[in-house]
């Protein structure tokens, strides 16, 4: 049996942190769900900035938008729905088998946003609207003008890919902005099972530090960051508040391990899925990372509930003079501009391409 079924087996979801056109046309996500148990598929500015630069796959639908008088951010969201659109059709016989739990794909709004309530939950719902299917997640980063979003996103009935969160600390607030909206859906007498996931990003911990610390605390700082998130999540679970709106009907907000390629030449290509195999969690992956997987990969023992040695390690790097507060709020900052860094070169590809293609008629 391949380490991807016996993941997936554990309880543990995974997601593929990609999409192309290609891999959608080609079949290649199909064999991926039914070889690798793969259920659901992840996106950002990023990956989409990478599928246009870097294929003629779009070239067709880009002129075809031309034609109509579509350009810049308008007509690269047209294409994005097309692409999620026909990868949550493929994931759709998952989320209806799971009643709703997993064979989800999101969709980020624009970057440009992160720091916006106002224009980000406008984006949120017309995105939402645009995409038209139950089973795709609108991303929003949990940032500090995000939260009251993600809050009115979940009261609208939104599902919401909550992003962007590095630490604990991250994740606990994005829960509660997540727990306030179903709370208001319940007091108003709607029903309160919206979905919802909440991504915290790993390897960049591991990133920010090489070459900063001990040898002995080489690519240990994500893990244990990860370790102290999960204990937060089990307890936020089991908690009374949690309890009693699950009782009502809601749906729990699942912990999405993200960011999870290793970075560091040195380590195993599948050190963060060994470590944190965890059931109810949710385990984004590259490609590359996922046929590492399925190829050698080992799964290893589940995450501990109480959160294992992570205090004890994270006192290391602290001895260390890794400040985790300021190295998380930084790493939630990098990780915004890198999104807009990615997000006006999409637009600039966008438009060279617009001009190529308009050029050559």
């Amino acid at each position: 049996m391949k380490a991807t079924q016996k993941l997936h087996n554990l309880g543990q979801s995974l997601w593929l942190d990609n999409i192309t056109r290609d891999l959608l046309t080609s079949g290649t996500l199909r064999r991926y769900i039914n070889e690798l148990s793969v259920t659901g598929l992840t996106s950002n500015p990023t990956i989409f900035d990478h599928a246009i630069k870097n294929s003629t796959s779009y070239d067709a639908a880009i002129r075809t938008k031309l034609k109509v008088g579509k350009s810049g951010e308008q007509l690269f969201f047209e294409l994005a729905l097309e692409d999620i659109k026909q990868a949550a059709n493929l994931f759709r016989p998952t989320w209806e088998k799971t009643n709703g739990v997993d064979g989800w794909v999101s969709l980020e709004v624009s970057p440009l946003l992160a720091h916006d309530t106002a224009s980000t939950m406008a984006a949120a719902k017309n995105l939402h609207a645009r995409a038209g299917l139950p089973n795709v997640f609108i991303k929003i980063p949990g940032t500090e003008e995000g939260l009251p979003a993600i809050e009115e996103a979940i009261f609208a009935g939104i599902p919401v890919n909550v992003t962007l969160l590095f630490s604990r600390e991250h994740y606990v607030v994005a829960a509660e902005a997540f727990l306030r909206g179903i709370e208001r859906r319940i007091d108003a007498g709607l029903k309160p099972d919206v979905g919802s996931v909440a991504s915290v990003f790993i390897s960049g911990w591991d990133g920010a530090v090489m070459g900063k610390v001990p040898e002995s605390l080489r690519d240990r700082l994500g893990i244990a960051v990860a370790k102290r998130t999960y204990k937060a999540y089990r307890q936020l679970l089991a908690s009374p508040r949690w309890q009693a709106v699950y009782n009502a009907g809601a749906r729990p907000q699942r912990l999405l391990w993200a960011s999870t390629g290793t970075k560091d030449p040195k380590a195993s290509d599948v050190l963060y899925i060994k470590a944190l195999a965890a059931p109810f969690t949710v385990n984004t992956m590259p490609e590359g990372t996922l046929h590492a997987l399925a190829d050698h990969g080992e799964i290893g023992p589940t995450l501990p509930v109480d959160g294992g040695d992570c205090e004890a390690i994270l006192t290391e790097f602290a001895k260390a003079g890794i400040d985790l507060g300021a190295l998380g709020a930084r790493l939630q900052d990098e990780g915004a501009k890198s999104f807009v860094k990615s997000w006006n070169e999409l637009m600039t590809v966008i438009a060279a391409k617009s001009a190529d293609l308009a050029k050559a008629g």
